[in-house]
């Protein structure tokens, strides 16, 4: 970590990380003071993007999961320096968060962009788009909720495309891939991917 991400972590993740527990699940009115519509961000990397999406909607609550200390210390810098009030962090494996402490449908959307594409074959179970981990997310989702990916990685793009479109209860908003969301900031990892001759691949899928 730099000197920067240890002092953001030592002062502020009392404030904004929510630490995990098991035995008591969320209630998103009491973390975040009203009733918006919740996004939870799988892996957020050094939170750049993240801290971009929650800046420009105020009236969207935002939890980002992921186990890296120095992300976690990036974006909570972030967080103080735009002074955001919708968005918290989880520190800890997302699995276990969605399975212990996140509601049944309560869950407006998920945002996974540029997960590890774990690329050899049999590291192909690790990835966070694969079923059953899919079907958990999709238990997860509110009606009317979409699951957003995006990776650099085609082999990983259609395999997350069969994938979610065997999961039930999920339904593609398109024919195949997605197109870009012009909402979604480019993140250090899209641009890293199109500078080595990576194509990126979308997709948008429905509760």
């Amino acid at each position: 970590m730099t000197a920067a991400q240890e002092r953001n972590y030592t002062e502020l993740a009392p404030v904004w990380c929510i630490p995990f527990n098991a035995d008591a699940p969320l209630d998103f009115s009491a973390v975040f003071g009203n009733s918006n519509p919740v996004t939870i961000e799988i892996g957020f990397g050094m939170g750049i993007a993240t801290a971009e999406i929650a800046a420009a909607n105020p009236d969207k609550n935002y939890i980002g999961i992921e186990v890296h200390k120095p992300g976690v210390g990036s974006l909570l810098g972030e967080i103080k320096n735009r002074g955001l009030k919708n968005l918290y962090i989880i520190q800890h494996d997302a699995l276990e968060v969605l399975e212990a402490m996140i509601p049944d449908g309560s869950v407006q959307a998920f945002h996974i962009f540029f997960a590890d594409p774990w690329p050899k074959k049999r590291h192909h179970k690790r990835r966070i788009i694969t079923r059953p981990r899919t079907d958990l997310m999709a238990q997860k989702l509110c009606g009317g909720g979409y699951l957003y990916f995006v990776t650099d990685w085609q082999e990983y793009g259609e395999w997350a495309l069969a994938e979610l479109t065997a999961t039930p209860g999920l339904k593609n908003a398109y024919e195949g891939f997605a197109e870009h969301q012009t909402w979604r900031p480019e993140t250090k990892f899209e641009r890293k991917g199109i500078a080595g001759g990576r194509g990126i691949s979308e997709l948008y899928f429905i509760k």
